[in-house]
């Protein structure tokens, strides 16, 4: 005599209060269960290299100086300039020198910006390079 003998024969049951549940909703109680949600994205964000922000020399500051003295007096023309700039990571300590290329539109001063015809702002401090 099997285990189940008894009760194999018993017709199946159907509720009459729950409707039936469909196929694909039925499957999707057996997917795979991440305890751990989001561990994968913060162990690429920690992995994730950010460089250190150099600090400049007097000479190289005393340079970059003579270089923005050049481009205000030629700011009428709105010149075209490549910067290279450290732009620092929003989500961890560090950042990334970035280059870019534009029309200087202007110099501000008070804030310690230069503003190109793009609208794109960059603090004079983080530029290590005028090109």
């Amino acid at each position: 005599m099997g285990k189940y003998d008894d009760i194999i024969g018993l017709p199946h049951h159907v509720s009459s209060t729950r409707p039936h549940m469909p196929m694909l909703d039925r499957a999707a109680q057996f997917q795979p269960f991440r305890a751990l949600t989001g561990y994968e994205d913060a162990v690429q964000e920690t992995a994730r290299y950010t460089d250190e922000k150099v600090e400049l020399t007097e000479d190289e500051k005393a340079l970059l100086d003579m270089e923005l003295q050049r481009l205000s007096d030629d700011i009428a023309n709105r010149p075209q300039v490549t910067l290279t700039y450290f732009r620092s990571d929003k989500r961890k300590a560090g950042g990334a020198y970035v280059t870019t290329t534009g029309r200087l539109k202007k110099i501000d001063d008070l804030e310690g910006t230069l503003i190109l015809a793009s609208g794109e702002r960059i603090v004079i401090e983080d530029i290590i390079e005028i090109r």
